[in-house]
């Protein structure tokens, strides 16, 4: 694998190809104001031309120097810090919009708003996940509010505080078991992970002696600016509004959570003798270096290399072949269709889960008992 020089890091055309994520914002403004099948044009262009383009471009194996000055990479930044108001004014803005024209049907307005969830959920929760990774308090403050736009604010507990500690564990619920299809992974996911969000802030109150109500409790937070968004919702479109809005939040958690299920499906630590598990490793991570669809998605499929590192910024995060990480067939747009229709994803990934047990965890024979690796002799 080859290194990208610092030098070619600082400049503002290498980072440009990840700011594709704004090309959303025209596509979906042209579904509006046209209708008909251009309603269709958001997940058409993220899911189809992304797949797509993927094909064309290939794969990128080319990694930065992970030891890069943070100083370099403004411009990388500079699109997460963007993104925010930008999804602001466009959810907003299409509400205000929808609900004083006329020429959208009611199917036409819901088919608009999962697009706008299309777009809240694979970028804005995207680049949300990569905000509350860093310190500044304004990155963390608009990660936030980027989460509360889709009532999904909790997992930025859930994500830092139980997936990071517990991934391939049962104790994760975000790691798809192998053979759970999507589907039932869908319900399970979404309520164990409020809960375990919930426990996990409430555990680090009372180790400093404090009630889980207190207020220092970033639930309040959580509360309070999802039920900003809300009223936000309500003025600008009425009830109407409300719904449109609850319909992309809606689309935007489901989006997330097809995400979630593919990057740790069926893969598992060791539990070791003492009870604990393995560290987390680059095995334990679906990888995958394409192209165009890390564009879209700022390297969050170079998952691998999150995982061992999650303080690591986004341009930084490293590639790893076959040998290092379970590689994926195709980017996450194609993968997370696939995930969609059961049995087409277990012929596809099933037989790459064994075969990830096997070059990783060839003494263990059992894999029936429990969907965590057990030390052999235990």
């Amino acid at each position: 694998m080859t290194t990208i020089p610092d030098a070619h890091l600082r400049s503002p055309v290498a980072a440009l190809p990840f700011w594709s994520s704004l090309t959303m914002v025209p596509v979906i403004w042209t579904g509006a104001m046209l209708g008909g099948w251009w309603i269709a044009a958001v997940p058409v262009y993220a899911w189809g031309l992304f797949s797509l383009l993927d094909m064309i471009a290939g794969e990128d194996a080319r990694n930065a120097d992970p030891a890069t000055d943070d100083a370099t990479l403004g411009w990388y930044r500079a699109i997460t810090l963007l993104w925010g108001p930008v999804q602001l004014a466009t959810l907003y803005g299409l509400i205000l919009y929808v609900t004083r024209t006329a020429h959208l049907s009611a199917l036409e307005m819901w088919g608009l708003f999962f697009g706008m969830g299309v777009v809240s959920g694979t970028i804005g929760i995207n680049y949300a996940h990569e905000l509350v990774h860093r310190q500044p308090r304004l990155d963390r403050w608009l990660g936030d509010v980027l989460l509360a736009m889709v009532l999904y604010s909790h997992f930025r507990s859930e994500h830092l505080l139980v997936h990071h500690r517990h991934v391939g564990t049962p104790r994760d619920p975000a790691t798809a078991r192998y053979n759970e299809g999507f589907h039932r992974f869908l319900p399970r996911v979404v309520l164990q992970s409020a809960i375990s969000a919930w426990r996990a802030e409430a555990a680090m109150l009372a180790r400093k002696g404090l009630p889980a109500s207190h207020r220092a409790n970033p639930f309040w937070r959580y509360a309070a600016l999802q039920g900003a968004m809300l009223a936000l919702a309500v003025l600008a479109g009425g009830w109407l509004g409300l719904a449109l809005f609850a319909v992309q939040a809606a689309t935007a958690i489901w989006q997330l959570e097809l995400v979630n299920y593919v990057e740790h499906y069926g893969l598992s630590r060791r539990k070791l003798a003492n009870g604990r598990y393995e560290p987390v490793r680059p095995h334990h991570s679906w990888n995958s270096a394409k192209r165009a669809s890390n564009w879209m998605l700022i390297n969050l499929q170079r998952h691998s290399d999150h995982h061992v590192r999650p303080d690591r910024p986004f341009p930084l995060l490293q590639t790893y072949g076959e040998t290092a990480a379970p590689q994926l067939p195709a980017g996450y747009p194609a993968m997370t269709a696939m995930a969609m229709v059961p049995p087409l994803w277990r012929r596809t990934m099933n037989p790459r889960v064994r075969a990830w047990r096997r070059r990783h965890y060839p003494d263990v024979t059992d894999w029936a008992v429990t969907s965590s690796v057990q030390s052999a002799g235990r």
